[in-house]
């Protein structure tokens, strides 16, 4: 495989990270699911891309807004105010990660069903519009 150990146990950790996070949010909003689903995010994502570039990612001038609200719902979350850091914290996801969008989209048309389902006529506009590219051929 192409992954080191490290990397293969961020990609765990991160997994683990978003899905106590979308956990917490099924769940009301549980504080303890998501502070935990933060902490194995953050903590996957420096093992697989490395603690020097993760720092470098969230430290770029483009990225400082996203950044700031990224760690700032973060840290709302851990003072016990879930709801709205949760919503702060999807914001600054967003603005961090949003360049990947239209790269995981041209990944997501190429599996077998799902592929499918997004090339539907009104799927695939809505699809294209959330991820800001046109990248299906018509």
């Amino acid at each position: 495989m192409w992954l080191s150990d490290a990397q293969k146990i961020g990609v765990a950790l991160t997994t683990f990270g978003a899905l106590f996070m979308v956990l917490g949010v099924m769940l009301f909003f549980d504080g303890a699911l998501l502070a935990l689903g933060n902490i194995l995010f953050i903590s996957g994502l420096t093992l697989i891309i490395g603690p020097q570039k993760t720092f470098y990612f969230f430290a770029r001038k483009q990225k400082i807004r996203g950044t700031i609200c990224f760690l700032g719902g973060i840290l709302l979350v851990f003072f016990k105010w879930p709801f709205i850091g949760v919503i702060v914290e999807t914001f600054g996801f967003l603005n961090l990660f949003g360049d990947f969008f239209p790269v995981v989209i041209t990944f997501l048309r190429q599996l077998p069903f799902v592929g499918t389902v997004l090339s539907m006529p009104y799927i695939s506009t809505l699809v294209d519009r959330v991820a800001g590219s046109r990248t299906s051929a018509v």
